[in-house]
């Protein structure tokens, strides 16, 4: 049922709006700016926060707001945002503290950095959206728990494919059907690709070549499909997921045998992805339906004979649905995607090349690793390092080619929050682990 449109047209006739701030001008940063300064009623972006000022103000001129001006205090904010000024700042802080400021969307993508905004925007009571699967599929049900108390939404975001797959997944419920399988349809997988082979085709799409690598490798899509099960209480089918290649084009229906029907049937379902079908870079659900009168109708409807039916959504709109999120959040207190409790997916730290041991492990979408998902139980149960806390650990002894890295491997440093609140997650929701080596003296809001 579509009514944000309405209740958005409706505040901006009363001369009313949503105050969003935006912490990151990168590419989709940007774009969201754009979206939402040019095309969204009653709803405002008054202030971006980057590390670089000149992109903020950038992403703002981009967005035809030709004057934006810097801000160094709370109270400075506050008073351009009852000015009706636009503010940008190197200080995120800022932005989660500022009176009039009701939801933060977090775009950053960087996992330490975008977790004490998101805590310090929960601390503040902002609503949080993130358009971060990283850090939601790190410590996403651990923020939501802190999210509850606080009485605010944390959600990731319509129109990247998560919430898409959320949002058609909520539909095919409301229509009887269960869904048993909900995929992810992508055009590329190469574990191995690293800045140096998708440089070229960052510079195309003026895109950050480490952004694009965590892309080509699995690891985002890993994330991707991490926090949708995280959301619905699903599960991988085995290490990694299926994932399916098939020859370009290859309509999606004609996929669906690569799938085991038993598996899928007789579990609380899985997450999943296909390489190369169409309508891609779309997304789908698989459901089943009991009622020999229902499935007369779906067969009269062309979705067949079952017993799976396919439902699917042939796009995903990136920047241009994320204020839509916002609006759930700020209006109806809806989450387009957050988890459903504790994690039941998590993304694990594999090797991309030989390491040594006393190397420092660089981030995702970088050189060294990439991220494949694993039920969360046996994440646990192994002691396997998530690939949201392995930047900047320190090896402890040499990791051959495709090994998944575990919590013995490495040295963590000291002092942060990622690894604080994993630890609260483990310990929240009693899962057993070996993480006593996990450093807890940490400040929320040193960014």
């Amino acid at each position: 049922m579509i009514i944000v449109d309405n209740a958005l047209a409706k505040l901006a006739a009363q001369n009313k709006s949503i105050k969003v701030g935006l912490v990151g001008a990168g590419f989709m940063g940007k774009g969201i700016a754009l979206q939402i300064c040019k095309y969204v009623p009653g709803m405002e972006l008054v202030a971006i926060a980057n590390r670089n000022l000149d992109k903020a103000k950038f992403a703002y001129n981009q967005a035809g707001i030709e004057e934006s001006q810097e801000v160094v205090s709370t109270a400075q904010l506050d008073k351009n945002i009852l000015n009706g000024l636009y503010s940008v700042t190197t200080d995120p802080t800022l932005l989660c503290k500022a009176a009039g400021i009701d939801a933060i969307i977090e775009v950053t993508g960087a996992v330490e950095y975008a977790a004490k905004v998101a805590m310090c925007a929960i601390e503040n009571k902002k609503h949080i959206i993130l358009m971060d699967a990283e850090l939601d599929g790190t410590v996403g049900p651990i923020l939501k728990v802190y999210a509850d108390k606080a009485g605010v939404i944390v959600t990731n975001a319509d129109g990247d494919q998560p919430g898409v797959m959320m949002n058609l997944f909520r539909f095919v419920k409301t229509l009887g059907v269960k869904p048993v399988l909900i995929g992810n349809i992508k055009g590329l997988h190469d574990p191995y690709r690293n800045p140096e082979t998708q440089k070229g085709f960052a510079e195309k799409w003026g895109q950050n070549p480490v952004m694009v690598t965590s892309f080509a490798d699995g690891s985002k899509i890993s994330f991707e499909q991490a926090i949708v099960a995280n959301g619905t209480g699903m599960r991988v089918a085995k290490r990694g997921m299926i994932g399916p290649t098939v020859p370009s084009g290859t309509p999606l229906k004609d996929v669906l045998e690569k799938y085991p029907l038993e598996e899928l049937t007789n579990g609380p379902g899985v997450v999943d992805y296909i390489v190369g079908a169409e309508p891609s870079p779309g997304v789908f659900v698989l459901g089943t339906h009991d009622d020999p009168i229902q499935q007369h109708y779906l067969n009269l409807y062309k979705l067949g004979e079952g017993p799976l039916y396919l439902f699917y959504t042939p796009y995903h709109l990136c920047h241009f649905e994320v204020p839509q999120t916002v609006a759930r959040a700020v209006l109806f207190n809806d989450a387009a995607l957050t988890p459903l409790d504790k994690p039941y997916v998590e993304v694990v730290a594999t090797a991309k090349i030989d390491l040594k041991a006393g190397e420092i492990l660089d981030g995702i979408g970088e050189f060294m690793t990439y991220g494949l998902c694993e039920n969360a139980d046996i994440t646990q149960m192994e002691n396997l390092l998530p690939i949201g806390i392995a930047e900047n650990c320190i090896l402890k002894r040499n990791i051959t080619k495709d090994q998944v890295l575990t919590y013995d491997d490495v040295i963590l440093p000291e002092g942060r929050l990622i690894d604080q609140l994993r630890k609260e997650q483990v310990e929240f929701f009693n899962i057993a682990s070996k993480m006593s080596a996990i450093q807890t003296d940490v400040v929320v809001d040193s960014i």
